[in-house]
């Protein structure tokens, strides 16, 4: 049976949210039906976590307008996976050691990707890639037996792809300068991150793919034996230097 495909993209985060859908149990129709709901919750992810927005409940958080209690349920799971991001990276990734206070944006995204692949699996949808500004969440494969061919590209040189992962069902995340040049800092020190330059991480979940993969941008190899921690047995690295082209794995 053919599938039915649709792909859409959805502007809200500061980006554009690209997603690619397909089944061969639903419809078109339906499939747009599913990717609309997505869209909804994608909205409501923003309007709760955006610190772009002075109303946001993650703004008024930081300002100590209201306290993780007052807080809504999506917001305090969070609050509590960035707690638990924090003890995986043995604190190179820490959301608290930002100017202005708490700033989930970089486990969120992952987490949010994954929230929308499950309601979509929920619908019917058997093939999903949620591309996130380079951080993807992926389910089924891009049809039966044929994974994803997730593409990362060299940190100067936009059009270069240096490595290629084949992804069936997951997450894979990547951290660097190239996005918004060194805007990551090591919580450590409170001085800019030097431990990479780019940092791509992939396994089961997307929010700690992309915590992971900003603790390695601060962390560089010391971090390395962040991967040897029995709770994240299923994560996978993928590391340029600092200041050369050399690239490492675990």
């Amino acid at each position: 049976m053919p599938l039915a495909r649709v792909r859409a993209e959805i502007q809200t985060w500061g980006t554009i949210i690209f997603i690619d859908a397909s089944s061969a149990s639903i419809t078109e129709p339906e499939i747009q039906a599913s990717i609309d709901r997505v869209r909804d919750f994608l909205y409501l992810v923003d309007e709760i976590f955006s610190t772009y927005k002075d109303q946001s409940e993650v703004s008024r958080l930081r300002r100590g307008e209201i306290t993780i209690a007052d807080c809504c349920a999506e917001l305090q799971e969070v609050w509590q996976l960035c707690l638990d991001a924090k003890t995986y990276s043995d604190g190179f990734f820490d959301p608290w050691c930002v100017e202005g206070g708490f700033d989930p944006s970089g486990y969120v995204k992952g987490w949010a990707s994954d929230r929308a692949i499950s309601m979509m699996k929920s619908d019917g949808v058997e093939h999903i890639q949620i591309n996130s500004a380079g951080d993807l969440s992926l389910a089924g494969g891009v049809e039966p037996g044929k994974p994803w061919s997730i593409g990362i590209r060299h940190p100067e040189e936009a059009h270069t792809i240096v490595k290629v992962f084949d992804i069936t069902d997951g997450a894979i995340a990547t951290s660097g300068t190239y996005e918004r040049g060194s805007h990551i800092k090591d919580p450590h020190t409170g001085l800019i991150a030097i431990g990479a330059r780019s940092a791509t991480v992939y396994g089961p979940d997307g929010g700690i793919a992309d915590a992971l993969a900003t603790a390695l941008i601060v962390a560089g190899k010391d971090g390395a034996y962040l991967f040897q921690k029995p709770e994240l047995s299923g994560y996978h690295c993928w590391v340029i230097e600092r200041h050369s082209d050399e690239a490492w794995a675990i």
